[in-house]
Protein backbone atom coordinates (compact mmCIF):
# COMPACT_ATOMS: atom_id res chain seq x y z
CA UNK A 1 0.00 0.00 0.00
CA UNK A 2 1.13 3.56 -0.92
CA UNK A 3 1.82 6.21 1.72
CA UNK A 4 -0.76 8.52 -0.44
CA UNK A 5 -3.40 6.36 1.06
CA UNK A 6 -3.22 6.58 4.86
CA UNK A 7 -1.32 9.79 4.85
CA UNK A 8 -2.99 13.40 6.43
CA UNK A 9 -4.13 15.33 3.41
CA UNK A 10 -4.84 18.20 5.00
CA UNK A 11 -1.18 20.05 6.31
CA UNK A 12 -1.32 23.60 7.79
CA UNK A 13 2.18 25.48 7.11
CA UNK A 14 4.43 28.35 8.44
CA UNK A 15 6.63 30.62 6.82
CA UNK A 16 10.41 30.57 7.91
CA UNK A 17 10.12 34.16 8.68
CA UNK A 18 6.98 34.47 11.06
CA UNK A 19 7.48 34.02 14.46
CA UNK A 20 7.10 31.21 16.56
CA UNK A 21 4.06 32.51 18.66
CA UNK A 22 2.63 32.92 15.31
CA UNK A 23 3.28 29.36 14.28
CA UNK A 24 1.90 27.74 17.96
CA UNK A 25 -1.50 30.27 17.49
CA UNK A 26 -1.76 28.48 14.13
CA UNK A 27 -1.11 25.01 15.75
CA UNK A 28 -3.87 25.84 18.69
CA UNK A 29 -6.26 26.99 16.05
CA UNK A 30 -6.44 23.59 13.34
CA UNK A 31 -5.47 21.03 16.87
CA UNK A 32 -1.93 19.57 14.93
CA UNK A 33 1.23 19.59 16.64
CA UNK A 34 2.87 20.00 13.27
CA UNK A 35 3.56 22.34 10.75
CA UNK A 36 5.30 22.07 7.40
CA UNK A 37 7.46 25.31 7.00
CA UNK A 38 6.75 26.32 3.17
CA UNK A 39 9.29 28.62 1.33
CA UNK A 40 8.40 30.29 -1.59
CA UNK A 41 10.86 28.96 -4.90
CA UNK A 42 11.14 31.66 -7.50
CA UNK A 43 9.07 29.97 -10.29
CA UNK A 44 8.68 26.67 -8.73
CA UNK A 45 6.32 27.39 -6.02
CA UNK A 46 6.95 26.52 -2.86
CA UNK A 47 8.82 24.01 -1.25
CA UNK A 48 8.93 22.19 1.89
CA UNK A 49 12.07 23.54 3.83
CA UNK A 50 11.42 22.18 7.58
CA UNK A 51 9.07 21.03 10.22
CA UNK A 52 7.67 22.77 13.37
CA UNK A 53 6.22 20.81 16.12
CA UNK A 54 5.05 21.83 19.43
CA UNK A 55 8.67 19.89 21.19
CA UNK A 56 10.54 21.95 18.58
CA UNK A 57 8.63 24.90 20.40
CA UNK A 58 8.84 24.19 24.05
CA UNK A 59 12.39 22.55 23.88
CA UNK A 60 14.17 24.87 21.30
CA UNK A 61 11.95 27.90 22.32
CA UNK A 62 10.92 27.93 25.35
CA UNK A 63 13.58 26.28 27.81
CA UNK A 64 15.92 28.17 26.42
CA UNK A 65 14.05 31.36 27.53
CA UNK A 66 13.42 32.69 24.25
CA UNK A 67 10.81 35.35 23.46
CA UNK A 68 8.33 33.31 20.87
CA UNK A 69 6.99 37.12 19.59
CA UNK A 70 10.63 37.46 18.46
CA UNK A 71 11.99 34.24 17.50
CA UNK A 72 11.40 33.48 13.64
CA UNK A 73 10.64 29.53 12.76
CA UNK A 74 13.47 29.27 10.77
CA UNK A 75 15.77 29.30 14.34
CA UNK A 76 13.64 26.86 15.91
CA UNK A 77 12.12 24.32 13.05
CA UNK A 78 13.53 20.78 12.06
CA UNK A 79 15.65 20.36 9.10
CA UNK A 80 16.21 19.15 6.68
CA UNK A 81 12.87 17.80 5.78
CA UNK A 82 12.95 13.89 4.71
CA UNK A 83 9.87 13.29 2.23
CA UNK A 84 8.95 10.47 -0.06
CA UNK A 85 6.88 10.37 -2.70
CA UNK A 86 2.77 9.60 -2.17
CA UNK A 87 3.34 6.38 -4.35
CA UNK A 88 6.09 5.06 -1.90
CA UNK A 89 5.27 1.77 -0.39
CA UNK A 90 5.02 1.97 3.20
CA UNK A 91 7.50 -0.34 4.14
CA UNK A 92 9.80 2.00 2.08
CA UNK A 93 8.60 5.18 4.04
CA UNK A 94 9.14 3.40 7.59
CA UNK A 95 12.56 2.82 6.36
CA UNK A 96 13.33 5.93 5.81
CA UNK A 97 12.03 7.38 9.01
CA UNK A 98 14.42 4.91 10.94
CA UNK A 99 17.62 5.82 8.49
CA UNK A 100 16.54 9.62 8.97
CA UNK A 101 15.45 9.29 12.93
CA UNK A 102 12.23 10.94 12.72
CA UNK A 103 8.67 10.09 13.17
CA UNK A 104 7.22 12.24 10.45
CA UNK A 105 7.47 12.46 6.42
CA UNK A 106 6.67 15.33 4.07
CA UNK A 107 4.45 13.77 1.33
CA UNK A 108 4.88 14.85 -2.17
CA UNK A 109 2.99 14.57 -5.64
CA UNK A 110 4.04 15.88 -8.64
CA UNK A 111 7.10 16.80 -8.07
CA UNK A 112 8.15 18.56 -4.69
CA UNK A 113 4.66 19.65 -4.05
CA UNK A 114 3.61 19.14 -0.85
CA UNK A 115 0.59 16.76 -0.36
CA UNK A 116 0.16 15.54 2.99
CA UNK A 117 2.58 14.24 6.05
CA UNK A 118 2.81 10.99 6.95
CA UNK A 119 3.65 9.76 10.74
CA UNK A 120 4.55 7.04 12.35
CA UNK A 121 1.07 7.61 13.97
CA UNK A 122 -0.64 6.90 10.89
CA UNK A 123 0.80 3.67 10.15
CA UNK A 124 -0.34 2.64 14.00
CA UNK A 125 -3.58 3.07 13.22
CA UNK A 126 -3.60 1.35 9.75
CA UNK A 127 -1.51 -1.82 11.21
CA UNK A 128 -4.83 -1.08 14.28
CA UNK A 129 -7.24 -1.45 11.42
CA UNK A 130 -5.65 -4.37 9.75
CA UNK A 131 -5.06 -6.45 13.41
CA UNK A 132 -9.46 -5.74 13.82
CA UNK A 133 -10.52 -6.83 10.42
CA UNK A 134 -8.62 -10.10 11.11
CA UNK A 135 -9.92 -10.61 14.43
CA UNK A 136 -13.41 -10.38 12.74
CA UNK A 137 -12.62 -13.06 10.30
CA UNK A 138 -11.46 -15.14 13.43
CA UNK A 139 -14.91 -14.21 15.03
CA UNK A 140 -16.68 -15.59 12.11
CA UNK A 141 -14.82 -19.05 11.61
CA UNK A 142 -16.72 -22.06 12.90
CA UNK A 143 -15.00 -23.71 15.41
CA UNK A 144 -12.93 -26.97 13.98
CA UNK A 145 -14.54 -29.90 15.85
CA UNK A 146 -11.84 -33.08 16.12
CA UNK A 147 -13.80 -36.18 14.74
Amino acid sequence: MAVGRICSRITATASPDETVRAAARRMAKYGVGTLVVLQEDRGRGARAVGLITDRDIAVRCVAESLDPGEVRVSEVMSAPVHSVSDDTPIEEALARMVSAGTRRLVVTSDGDRVAGILTVDDVLDLIAREAAAIGHVLEKQQPHVPV
